[in-house]
């Protein structure tokens, strides 16, 4: 089941994706269930939103995939390497991913996104999954020079707009059905690795992560991205795009 979360008529529905349209929801389907209030509205005429605004936070995985870290020139990590973003970062599908001045190095990186549906404290990874409501895409927008310059990734990884999320949250992706993460800016493929190649995997990094604090559901994890990272700059159009789980299409800016 495809969930979206869209405007229409002013006013923001949440509902879930039948063909080229949309079957409205009575409310936020993560508390309230799949009771539908009757109504359809045409993809069409709907603005797709960021699929979930994080209660608390978004988890992020740092150097998960061995192509990635080596082109960084980083060792693999032997343990999930874990940072945030707040939810201020996030952002939904065609919305602009702002350039601040502060920065002069801005770059894309596609991930796979896990949205979490359960409160998640000490959970083991045989039972992890059973606490995912669902699956969607990210793009980890990341200012290298203050990633390189502040020794830590707070302000790098988590200025506002630098967590593009959507199109819509998948229920049933299948974490072994061989998807692939590719990433194209201006329609020129840049990244281009199956899921199949994080280090740590789906499960693990739940485990490992609700050691740490508890995870609230519509809290959002990003699990990592592959080779192939590169620049942004103003005019640019990146998309992410994972088996089965769509597009998601952003356009950087610069800041007024």
């Amino acid at each position: 089941m495809r969930i979206a979360r869209f405007s229409h008529q002013d006013g923001i529905k949440y509902g879930i994706v039948d063909g080229g349209e949309l079957v409205v929801l009575a409310g936020d389907p993560m508390f309230a269930g799949y009771d539908t209030t009757g109504e359809r509205v045409p993809l069409a005429d709907a603005a797709l939103l960021a699929p979930v605004i994080p209660r608390s936070k978004v988890v992020c995985v740092g150097r998960n995939y061995r192509d990635h870290a080596a082109e960084m020139g980083n060792d693999v990590p032997v343990e999930p390497m874990l940072f945030f973003k707040p939810n201020t970062a996030v952002v939904g599908p065609g919305d602009a991913i702002v350039l601040p001045g502060i920065t002069e190095s801005v770059s894309y990186e596609g991930e796979l996104a896990v949205v979490i549906g359960r409160i998640a404290k000490n959970v083991s990874a045989e039972n992890a999954l059973d606490y995912v409501f669902g699956y969607t895409i990210a793009n980890d927008v990341t200012a290298r020079d203050l990633q390189s310059r502040d020794g830590q990734w707070a302000r790098a990884k988590g200025m506002d707009t630098f967590c593009p999320l959507g199109p819509a949250i998948e229920t049933e992706f299948d974490l072994a059905g061989g998807a692939m993460i590719t990433s194209r800016v201006n329609g020129e493929v840049r990244q281009n690795g199956p899921i199949s190649d994080m280090i740590f995997g789906v499960a693990d990094i739940i485990a490992y992560a609700s050691q740490a604090f508890t995870l609230l559901p519509g809290d959002v994890i990003l699990t990592g991205t592959p080779a192939g990272v590169g620049p942004l700059v103003a005019g640019d159009t990146v998309e992410v795009e994972i088996t089965g789980l769509g597009i998601l299409r952003n356009s950087a800016r610069a800041a007024t």
